[in-house]
This record gives C-alpha cells, sequence and structure tokens, in this order.
C-alpha cells in the first residue's frame, strides 16, 4: 500500500486523553492510514478537534461519522463503559473497527461485537499495543527459536504508583462494572504480552483484591468507595506445563516497574521496564546461556519497526501507529491481523476466569 491509497479513519474520542495523545500522532505520522475526521460529542468540541489536529471533517455525534462514505475505518478510544455502543453503531455501518482495549464493560458485551464483526465481514483490531511492540515481537522469536530451550518458569511483575487520589473526572473507574480498572487495563495488556510471548495459560489459581477500598478527590476533597481490584497475583501453567507466576499491583508509593523473566533449560530471557502503554523506549532486553558470566542486553532488530522515527519518539504513538500499520495493511490486501474482536473475547473469558479462581479459593481451567 503506498501514500497515495492511506486508510481513511475517523476518530471518535478526539476531545479525550487517549485519542490525543496515541491515535492523532500515530495517525498523522504514518503512511498507510491517515486521520480523516473527528468525532466527539458536541459538534463545537467536534470543530475544535478538527482545527487543532489539521482535519476538515467534524462530527458532533458518531451516527453521523458512520454516515459518511469516505470514512473507511472507525476508531473507538473512549471511556469504556461508551465501546460498546459506539463500536456497535460503527460495525453496523459497515465500518472497519479499531476500539480500545477493554472491548466491552464485561465479557458478554465483547461476545456481542465480535459475533457483529463476523456477521458484517467488516475487520476489526482490538488496542493490545504489546502485540506491535518491537521489543515483546523479538522477544517472543526469541522463544519460538529456543534460546531459551524448554520454558520451565515464568515470573512477571508490574507494580505501579498511585491509588490514594485522583481528580474526580478519574474516580469513576472505581466502580468494577464500568469495565475499566487495574485488573483490566493495567494487568490486561501485561497478561496479554505474557501470553503472547510464552503462550497461553491452562490453568490458574488467584487473588484479584481492593487493598484501597477508598479513594480521596483531591478536587472535591472527598472520599469515595472503590470495588474495582488494585492487586492481582496469579499462579498456574501454561501449555507446556511451565510454571507462571504473575502479580500486578498499584500501590500508593514508589512502584518498582515491570520485569519479563522467561527461565529455559537452556538459557534465560529478561524484559526489564516498559511495562506500561507508550513506554516502548524504555523495554530492555536481557540474555544469556549457560556459560555465559552474565546476561547481557539484546538489541532488538529493525526489522520489528514499521513506522517513521517521528512517531517512534511520540510516545503512545509508537505501539499504536504500529497497529495501524498492520491493520491498515490487513484491511487493503485481506491478510490476517491480530490482534481482532475474537481475541479480545478470549482475553476477556481469561480475565474471568482469573476472578472466579479469585472468589472461590479454587484452581480453574482456563477455557478460551
Amino acid at each position: 500500500m503506498t501514500q497515495s491509497n492511506p486508510l481513511r479513519v475517523g476518530l471518535i474520542g478526539a476531545g479525550g486523553r487517549w485519542g490525543p495523545r496515541a491515535h492523532v500522532p500515530a495517525l498523522k505520522g504514518v503512511s498507510e492510514a491517515e486521520l480523516y475526521a473527528v468525532c466527539t460529542a458536541h459538534a463545537d468540541t467536534a470543530q475544535a478537534a478538527a482545527d487543532k489536529f489539521g482535519v476538515t471533517r467534524a462530527y458532533g455525534n458518531d451516527k453521523a461519522l458512520d454516515a459518511d462514505a469516505r470514512v473507511e475505518a472507525v476508531a473507538v478510544a473512549v471511556r469504556v463503559p461508551a465501546h460498546y455502543e459506539l463500536t456497535k453503531n460503527a460495525i453496523e455501518a459497515g465500518k472497519h473497527v479499531f476500539c480500545e482495549w477493554p472491548l466491552g464493560a464485561n465479557t458478554k458485551e465483547a461476545e456481542e461485537l465480535a459475533a457483529l464483526a463476523r456477521k458484517k465481514n467488516v475487520r476489526t483490531m482490538v488496542g493490545l499495543q504489546r502485540r506491535a511492540s518491537p521489543a515483546y515481537l523479538y522477544m517472543r522469536e526469541l522463544v519460538q527459536q529456543g534460546y531459551v530451550g524448554q520454558v520451565l518458569a515464568v515470573n512477571m511483575t508490574l507494580m505501579n504508583s498511585g491509588v490514594l487520589t485522583r481528580p474526580s473526572d478519574r474516580t469513576w473507574q472505581r466502580d468494577v462494572t464500568l469495565g475499566a480498572n487495574t485488573l483490566t487495563i493495567t494487568f490486561g495488556h501485561v497478561l496479554d504480552a505474557m501470553c503472547m510471548v510464552v503462550g497461553e495459560l491452562t490453568e490458574v489459581s488467584a487473588i484479584v483484591g481492593t487493598q484501597v477500598p477508598q479513594w480521596f478527590e483531591t478536587d472535591t476533597k472527598k472520599y469515595v468507595d472503590v470495588t474495582s481490584p488494585d492487586n492481582i497475583v496469579v499462579q498456574g501453567r501454561l501449555e507446556n506445563g511451565a510454571i507462571v507466576n504473575a502479580y500486578t499491583g498499584v500501590h500508593p508509593y514508589h512502584g518498582s516497574g515491570h520485569r519479563l523473566e522467561i527461565y529455559g533449560r537452556d538459557g534465560t530471557l529478561s524484559m526489564i521496564g516498559g511495562g506500561e502503554g507508550g513506554e516502548e523506549r524504555r523495554r530492555k532486553i536481557m540474555g544469556g546461556h549457560k556459560d555465559d558470566k552474565a546476561l547481557q542486553e539484546l538489541l532488538v532488530p529493525e526489522r520489528f519497526t514499521w513506522v517513521p522515527e517521528a512517531v517512534r519518539n511520540g510516545g503512545p504513538a509508537y505501539e499504536v501507529g504500529q497497529m495501524w500499520v498492520k491493520f491498515a495493511e490487513a484491511i487493503r490486501t485481506g491478510s490476517n491481523i491480530e490482534p481482532d474482536f475474537d481475541h479480545a473475547v478470549h482475553r476477556h473469558r481469561m480475565l474471568d476466569t482469573i476472578v472466579r479462581a479469585s472468589q472461590t479459593g479454587q484452581r480453574q481451567k482456563v477455557v478460551l
């Protein structure tokens, strides 16, 4: 696909947080796709976004955007509770859809959207961005090529900071039923990345807990109750029998960051840093075999990077741009693409299994 035929994308959520930070610079930076139209909840804010981002088409509601015959694909980058309706409307209008993760506020919503996309024969992508990360892609290749030999054990941790206080416009995430929390987003992303590298879990034991049951709103000066989890501990086995320990927590102060460690019969691989979206530049891969005196850094080959240098320096735009390149290519050529909505359903179901293991106190088989 050449620059003369970029995929024309309409962005829903042009006035939010993630859309302007990630999708706008990604779409403006790659040649395979273009930011063709923007949509917010109101005509005036939509026009302001269009002026800011240099696009000519602005819409104050999603159905007007969907009715634009020139828009080929829709990006849904809004709060999770709105994913279902906006994505459903776009699919029914025959648009290809890139929806941010989680696909739905719950598994039922995700299942319905995936089924509708198959029925309408549109291409889909869900924003599990680590699957386009050069570092994770290289790590997966190393494992598949036998760098560590038979995988025996995997240890993954992501320790973040900051759950005691938030401004009131962010405390909506306290409600677990709305689908946007440490389990679904923070843990969901790194869990999916881990499975991408080493394979799927087949059984799990888990603790899913809320260690901080109230947040203090910095602007209203009020405490609000929290039902969303902030600590997730999973132990289980992979398809090949390897043992997995995965722990993600969001703690008040000085989180230690991210590590993904893979131990095999022939060697060890470790990713250090870069557990969050937009942190591709912080990811360092270390590796070593039996006779090596210490782990050494393994530089990611250039072939895993598909976006221009300007996009690589764009923080969240890096991985998102990588995804748009492959999504556009898949739409134009009919090739396979990951992760699509069916993949999103699998990941939703795995998270359900982890919650069930925690609630019952019993090991659960993972059926995707």
